[in-house]
């Protein structure tokens, strides 16, 4: 089989690159900054939420690095009203309790296979690498029995990973937790304004400097993509989400580690939705500015509802 990844869905331009979040082919499915205070949620403390009051703030960004195919600008401003976020994404350990609460079964786990990243798929899942492909991004292995609990692939596990990120997670998944929880996933604008953390028109969530003073301020790609990673950051895969500084608003993990579902619909530049698709924000552990730089704090992609993949995950707010 083939499968599809980012194609352009009448937005114009090039298609963002598939290393962001490959898509599942059709066929397999029909500190805080001051007014920001950290509340515990309602529905059994799974999650702490930061509150932010919100107000009105630039969005986007005209950067010469961005991508005009993924509409991130131009730069406007954008009233939001007041919200809750949580400090992190969704965490393995968080995902698990509603699981066992549950029984929920991820589209991954009822699909039988996910997107693994080539350099992650445990030795003992070679066998399970599946006859497909994603065109221009062969790094990504369509495996039978990766999901959430086996993130690279069939013999691996979240034991020691419990305070990483959930992956494998699909849109659906994680309205899903959202609805048993108590929570939802945030707006694009509630997403942007949480993750700038306070600044205004800064490239990244902590300034303009990507490593400033020489110091990894979130997890993403170092070497030669898709070969080679050097992993100075001190991760190859994802990381706990709190391995690296908070933002001026108390979030974790708005740049790198993966990629974060939002509730917004994505919408061509006419501004008409592209059905089953939806807007993520935040880059992953594969981001490279060689290749794609989308860490960027304006940056933007989108995906399916029903795709998963070892680098896409989510965290809620109210």
């Amino acid at each position: 089989m083939s499968t599809e990844s980012d194609p352009d869905g009448g937005g114009g331009g090039t298609p963002p690159s598939p290393c962001c979040a490959p898509k599942r082919p059709p066929a397999a499915g029909t500190g805080a900054a001051a007014g920001a205070s950290a509340v515990r949620s309602a529905h059994g403390g799974t999650d702490d939420l930061i509150a932010l009051p919100g107000g009105i703030f630039l969005m986007g960004t005209d950067d010469p690095e961005g991508f005009p195919e993924d509409l991130e600008g131009p730069v406007r401003p954008v009233t939001v009203g007041p919200f809750e976020i949580a400090a992190t994404p969704v965490t393995n350990r968080q995902f698990a309790r509603f699981v066992d609460a549950t029984g929920y079964r991820t589209d991954a786990e009822r699909y039988g296979w996910s997107f693994v990243f080539h350099l992650l798929l445990t030795p003992s899942a070679r066998p399970y690498v599946l006859d497909a492909s994603v065109p221009q991004a062969p790094w990504w292995l369509a495996v039978e029995g990766a999901h959430w609990a086996a993130p690279d692939g069939p013999g691996s596990g979240v034991r020691g990973r419990e305070r990483h990120p959930v992956v494998h997670v699909s849109h659906r998944d994680a309205e899903a937790y959202c609805r048993w929880s108590g929570t939802r996933l945030a707006t694009e604008a509630e997403w942007e304004y949480a993750a700038r953390g306070g600044l205004s028109q800064a490239r990244y969530a902590w300034g303009d400097e990507l490593t400033p003073g020489g110091r990894h301020q979130c997890n993403i790609w170092q070497g030669a993509f898709p070969a080679v990673n050097t992993a100075d950051d001190g991760f190859a895969g994802t990381s706990p989400v709190t391995a690296f500084p908070p933002n001026g608003y108390g979030l974790y993990d708005v740049a790198g580690n993966v990629w974060e579902l939002t509730a917004e619909p994505w919408r061509d530049h006419r501004g008409r939705i592209s059905p089953g698709e939806s807007v993520i924000r935040g880059g992953s552990y594969l981001c490279h500015d060689s290749y794609c730089n989308r860490y960027r704090v304006a940056a933007r992609s989108r995906t399916t509802v029903d795709s998963s993949s070892g680098n896409t995950g989510f965290r809620v707010a109210r």
